[in-house]
């Protein structure tokens, strides 16, 4: 079975919302579990159908808070998974968890029925910092959730932290994730705190708080990269850096556009060459669901020539980068005017190649998006010089030959 595909459950429910959260996810709708468990299998079952001949190798369980929605819940979703898809041997199962809502007896469980990566929310080692966004645990709740999954014998943890929060410097920042380290996990994420429209952070903002600034959260990236590479973790993502073969293998399938199936409010989708996406509402999606109403939020054919872009925009996230021919092959497109791009950056420091293979530096990751909306802007402007022929009716240039990659 060569067709790989992954698979994502957002769990919606919290204990409580942080203050930088955008994410789809609700505090205090516990009475709307056993209801939203109900969709959930119904809307699996319903789908795995379309899924046949794929073979799912990772399972994601998001949120939200997924530790808090109950073990028992979660075991109910594996079981039916594994009975509606088939899945890997293999496969990669992750569960995102807050610190204060895991014990080892939930953890033992959950690791029997198929859980076997978590990804852990420590954010920082500083409890002030963590109450200055509304995180409901300490750090001695992470250390104990930590030792918890241990002992559980789960073999592959990631913990998450952010800089830029308030009232952090460099110091407390460094001294995060110096902790971070010494608790062993295989893999670490390290995010800049970004203020979103419509959380509270963001009237805190307006108010008139001030938070580290752009020049001190680009040193504190630049200083974690470093630092994390000297310790054994090895950055494959802007934000993301792991020991040899941990990897978040569900996460690649976003950055290299592999097919994913999701399910849940918010929750997307990229399948059978279609983007698609679920109602933002707990309620609306529970009663579309179980009362056969419709749920699409939004639903898009990406054409190839789309696709082409996603390709830049995506893989240029990772340290994996793009590569000539494969950007020639895939898509038929003159890759001449992105390398001419990419080699200026390449003499500012922002880029750097490996034979016909090109990745931004960590310098250049703190720039992306400006650099990749640059070099978008080069591909629509290389599509328009292809298709002006046609215009003109005069024979389109024939396409690049297919080559194999050096």
């Amino acid at each position: 079975m060569g067709k790989q595909l992954g698979l994502y459950i957002h769990i919606p429910f919290c204990k409580s919302k942080c203050d930088y959260c955008d994410f789809y996810s609700l505090s205090g709708r516990t009475e709307r579990m056993d209801d939203y468990q109900k969709a959930l299998l119904t809307h699996i079952k319903e789908t795995a159908p379309q899924a046949k001949g794929y073979l799912v190798d990772t399972i994601y369980f998001g949120g939200g808070t997924p530790s808090c929605y109950g073990e028992k819940r979660i075991r109910e979703l594996l079981s039916v998974i594994r009975r509606k898809f088939e899945v890997a041997g293999n496969a990669e199962i992750t569960m995102e968890a807050n610190p204060e809502s895991v014990d080892k007896k939930s953890m033992v469980r959950l690791r029997r029925a198929g859980i076997n990566r978590v990804s852990l929310g420590m954010q920082s080692a500083h409890d002030d910092e963590l109450a200055s966004i509304h995180r409901p645990h300490t750090f001695q709740q992470v250390q104990e959730a930590v030792a918890a999954i241990r002992e559980a014998k789960i073999k592959n943890l990631t913990l998450d932290l952010m800089y830029g929060l308030p009232g952090q410097d460099m110091a407390r920042w460094q001294d995060s994730v110096e902790k971070a380290i010494a608790l062993q996990p295989q893999h670490i994420s390290g995010y800049g705190l970004k203020v979103e429209e419509g959380t509270p952070l963001c009237a805190r903002v307006s108010r008139g708080e001030t938070l580290p600034d752009d020049d001190m959260q680009a040193d504190m990236y630049l200083w974690m990269v470093a630092r994390l590479e000297h310790a054994g973790y090895h950055q494959y993502e802007i934000s993301n850096f792991a020991q040899s073969g941990f990897q978040s293998r569900h996460n690649l399938k976003y950055w290299l556009t592999r097919p994913y199936l999701g399910f849940g409010p918010g929750a997307h989708s990229d399948f059978g060459g279609r983007r698609f996406s679920f109602l933002r509402d707990l309620d609306g999606y529970i009663d579309g669901v179980l009362g056969g109403k419709p749920i699409i939020d939004s639903d898009d054919l990406i054409p190839k020539r789309e696709r082409s872009g996603e390709y830049l925009m995506l893989r240029l996230r990772t340290t994996r980068g793009i590569e000539e021919w494969e950007y020639r092959r895939e898509y038929f497109m003159n890759f001449d005017p992105i390398e001419a791009k990419l080699a200026e950056y390449e003499h500012n420091g922002w880029a750097a190649r490996d034979g016909h293979r090109w990745r931004l530096t960590p310098i250049g990751f703190l720039i992306s998006n400006q650099l990749i909306g640059e070099l978008l802007e080069r591909q629509e402007s290389a599509t328009l010089e292809t298709t002006l022929p046609k215009i003109r009716k005069s024979p389109p240039p024939p396409p690049p030959p297919e080559q194999s990659t050096p």
